[in-house]
């Protein structure tokens, strides 16, 4: 097997992004066989990944956002393959990366392929699979509806600023949660279920996830006397204000009944569940992360 043979997956609109192309030549003079294949439509990613592996490359490259990452992991994690993966961050919040000091410059992250790669977990609800976060209620709403004009403009403040346009539509959902040694159940306003520790632009909803325990850690923010005032909190992205009411717990595995029903994004893939299990899925994948990654318990 080549070692310096890798595969790009590249969201389609990165084709024509002058610095990941200069990227991908600087590999090239370096001696790597770095092939790239380009997204269209859905499942293509997956698709993709398959044909891939089947061919051998022993190294995948993710290049886009949150939901790209998501979808060439899940793939992986569904084969069960021993290739590894790179991240190649170009969305606009890239939430795992940052949190886990990938580059955000297309040369810097796929220097990473010369840095080891390392078992990672990943979150599982149901039938899907998740690198970064799960989170629902409140702030998921924003993710889903903050739009892609608004996104390449302003970066991670459009979550803000859309957070502050949809205040007037700000309820809160019932719903009950089950897990070893853990119950809980009231009014919801916002959740996170993180493999990693932040979502919807820099907001830290578990702080204290690891990647590497077999563990997700949950955060549950609910419905206070003063909505408003904790949803301000959230979205101006004081931690320390929403984990003072939050519920927080370290669990394998979790179950959700919201007998209305709660929206939920996973890594930018939104659905709705009435019923869920979220679990941990203990290094289901491998990652080249910085050698100095803050999200590794274990050096």
């Amino acid at each position: 097997m080549d070692e310096r043979k890798a595969l790009l997956i590249l969201h389609g609109k990165q084709a024509m992004n002058e610095e990941v192309r200069e990227a991908v030549a600087a590999r090239r003079k370096l001696g790597w066989q770095l092939d790239v294949r380009v997204t269209w439509e859905g499942g293509d990613a997956q698709r993709i990944v398959t044909e891939a592996l089947a061919a051998g490359y022993p190294t995948l490259i993710a290049g886009g956002g949150d939901g790209t990452l998501r979808d060439v992991a899940e793939a992986m994690a569904t084969a069960k393959t021993e290739a590894s993966l790179v991240l190649m961050p170009l969305g606009t919040a890239n939430d795992f990366a940052v949190a886990a000091g990938v580059p955000l410059t297309p040369g810097e992250a796929l220097a990473l392929l010369d840095q080891p790669a390392r078992p990672v977990d990943l979150g599982g609800v149901d039938d899907h699979v998740f690198l970064n976060m799960a989170t629902g209620g409140f702030g998921s709403n924003v993710t889903a509806n903050t739009s892609e004009d608004l996104k390449r403009m302003l970066g991670g403040v459009a979550y803000f600023l859309t957070g502050l346009t949809r205040f007037a539509e700000v309820h809160s959902s019932f719903a009950r949660f089950t897990g070893p040694d853990f119950e809980w159940e009231g009014e919801v306003l916002a959740l996170g279920v993180g493999n990693g520790r932040q979502a919807g632009g820099g907001h830290e909803l578990c702080p204290g996830a690891w990647v590497d325990d077999g563990l997700l850690d949950v955060c549950i923010v609910p419905a206070a006397s003063d909505a408003m005032g904790t949803l301000s909190t959230f979205l101006s992205g004081s931690i320390n204000g929403v984990q003072s009411v939050a519920v927080t717990a370290r669990l394998p595995w979790l179950e959700v009944e919201a007998p209305e029903g709660l929206d939920l994004n996973l890594d930018g893939e939104p659905m709705e569940t009435h019923k869920s299990r979220f679990q941990a899925l203990p290094a289901a994948i491998r990652l080249h992360l910085p050698a100095q990654c803050r999200l590794f318990k274990t050096s």
